[in-house]
């Protein structure tokens, strides 16, 4: 989650106090977004010790992150808790990360799904996705990879980046559908045009080895240099990957991976330059 807060308005019995409530949370955001963590706490803790859902949600994120107060999981699952028995989705989601992870409370995965069920049955995309991974790895649950497929389309159709990336991998393994690199090229797409490294990575592998589209060493290459450009670190292989096929190129080459890598690279433009240069190449 990053600086940005997404208030959702919580029904309140006392409608004269609901005005000043919602200011206090609309001010709090905006510190919170500006990174001033010690203004942001001031004017959540109140709203959340008063009983404020909302707040209380973002009072655990900060104790969870270490954002204007120490770390603190067990002071995060306290007040995550509060704001999950009222129902908001976004606590629920996070208390079961909790406890899936084992912060804060013992590591219990049958608690991560009493917690994740009731969020993604409200639609909260990282719900969906969490319990699609805990189908997919046999977590509290039989392993069941169809089931995971179900939550991992849902996330995605929100436009959940990493449900997007985990679907294609389904795809392209046959895990839970039938095996097809057409559809798991169009999640890879997805993923990838939301500047996800992994999956400009492995659309470049795509185009490298033909899977789903017409082998292009030079799309493959542009590809997984845009990924190592989003992901330097040495976990992700498009580092390695972009040395070896650079090498194998003559120079006129690399030059056209250059300057397509940089087309790619624009905001918003992957899909636009992929396909432009791709058209320019059909015969």
């Amino acid at each position: 989650m990053q600086n940005s807060i997404t208030i959702k308005r919580t029904d309140y019995s006392d409608q004269a106090a609901l005005g000043s409530r919602i200011a206090g949370l609309d001010e709090g955001a905006a510190d919170y977004g500006k990174g001033d963590y010690a203004k942001a706490l001031k004017k959540f803790k109140p709203l959340a010790k008063h009983g404020n859902a909302d707040a209380q949600t973002i009072l655990g994120l900060m104790y969870d992150k270490g954002q204007g107060v120490p770390q603190n999981y067990q002071t995060a699952v306290k007040w995550y808790q509060l704001a999950a028995a009222q129902g908001l989705a976004d606590a629920q989601s996070m208390l079961g990360l909790m406890y899936e992870n084992g912060q804060g409370v013992p590591q219990d995965y049958q608690a991560a799904l009493r917690w994740y069920q009731p969020s993604a049955e409200q639609g909260y995309a990282n719900a969906q996705y969490f319990l699609g991974m805990m189908y997919e790895k046999g977590q509290g649950v039989p392993q069941d990879h169809q089931e995971a497929v179900k939550w991992y389309r849902l996330a995605a159709a929100q436009g959940f980046v990493g449900a997007q990336f985990v679907l294609g991998l389904m795809y392209e393994m046959g895990q839970g559908v039938p095996q097809n690199d057409n559809a798991a090229l169009r999640c890879y797409r997805l993923a990838a045009a939301q500047e996800f490294a992994s999956a400009q990575y492995k659309l470049g592998l795509m185009y490298l080895n033909g899977q789903g589209v017409t082998s292009n060493r030079v799309v493959a290459c542009a590809l997984v240099s845009l990924s190592a450009a989003n992901d330097s670190s040495s976990s992700n292989p498009a580092t390695e990957a972009r040395t070896e096929l650079l090498k194998s190129m003559p120079d006129n080459y690399i030059e056209v991976v250059q300057a397509l890598t940089r087309e790619l690279s624009k905001p918003g433009n992957l899909f636009n330059a992929l396909d432009r240069y791709l058209q320019r190449e059909s015969p």
